[in-house]
């Protein structure tokens, strides 16, 4: 379902920049038809790899738009806020009803008049996400056009109040596709978590990254593995940092990393590491007779 919403933002949606990559962040944790998805702050940051500003801005701009909702009187798991988008809803529940009887019906573009239809609060409940403080809350005062929303109810940070959620973790994906990595006992709340480097773990997107900038073909796997070895090395006694942070310096890092050869030594080779030179001489003592077996050697002047 994560996929049908994504599509409508990439089709229909008219957000731009930043605004466009938290919605499609918000879309591609959605569970079902109702368009409903949790997400807090910090990891829409992680997500779009943008400041918290910047974040706060996007999800004001996108509510003002209609394309996003906040569900103040739900929260998810952790007390992060919980979204919908309406127009996604309204759309996917016109196509539904169009091609019920006809796959091949021809769905009418979306527009803001298509009705939205209400929540189903025990469907929710399956994918983490309760009332506030544990009280029943009626679908229709959730305002699904978004239209005529108050400031107090456009607020897209996060609260900080009421009770835990009985069921779901920060760390629990909403539709299994979610990768969990790089959260486990190190967050304790919506805020930025920090992990030393041995703990960070490479995601689907940094994957990604080392296939499409040729490094996995340039380095290879033992290479890479190699490499993040080092870097974990180097990097042991660094304080704590957040997931995006240690993602952007290990990238940095790979970047850099040559295949040792014998023209060019790997400058990331830890100390005390690597073959030592022939002839039982240390890699100084190497240097310094090549050096000077380099200013021995004749230079193509005819002698007198």
């Amino acid at each position: 379902m994560s996929k049908d919403a994504r599509e409508w933002v990439w089709e229909h949606s008219s957000s731009r920049g930043t605004a466009r990559l938290v919605l499609l962040s918000i879309a591609d944790r959605v569970p079902d038809e109702q368009c409903v998805a949790w997400a807090s702050i910090a990891s829409l940051m992680q997500r779009t790899n943008a400041s918290r500003n910047a974040v706060r801005s996007a999800l004001t701009t996108l509510v003002n738009s209609g394309e996003l909702q906040t569900l103040d009187t739900f929260v998810g798991p952790q007390r992060s806020t919980v979204y919908r988008l309406p127009r996604t809803a309204a759309q996917l529940t016109k196509a539904a009803a169009a091609t019920e009887d006809d796959l091949e019906a021809i769905v009418e573009p979306p527009t803001a008049s298509d009705p939205v239809p209400e929540l189903d609060v025990k469907r929710l409940r399956r994918h983490g996400i309760w009332p506030r403080d544990g009280a029943e809350s009626d679908p229709r005062r959730q305002n699904p056009t978004g239209s005529e929303s108050g400031p107090s109810r456009q607020n897209p940070t996060p609260r900080r109040v009421g009770s835990r959620p009985p069921e779901g973790s920060e760390t629990d994906p909403q539709n299994r596709s979610e990768p969990k990595v790089n959260r486990s006992r190190y967050s304790s709340s919506g805020a930025a978590v920090l992990i030393p480097a041995i703990a960070w773990q490479a995601d689907p997107d940094t994957h990604t990254w080392t296939r499409q900038q040729g490094h996995l073909d340039r380095l290879g796997e033992e290479g890479l593995a190699a490499a993040d070895a080092k870097w974990r090395a180097h990097r042991d006694e660094y304080q704590p940092r957040t997931a995006g942070a240690w993602a952007a310096d290990w990238r940095y890092w790979i970047a850099r990393e040559h295949n040792p050869t014998p023209s060019r030594p790997n400058l990331h080779a830890m100390p005390g590491q690597g073959p030592s030179p022939a002839g039982g001489l240390t890699r100084t003592q190497a240097h310094i007779a090549a050096l000077r077996a380099a200013l021995d050697e004749p230079k193509g002047v005819a002698p007198r």
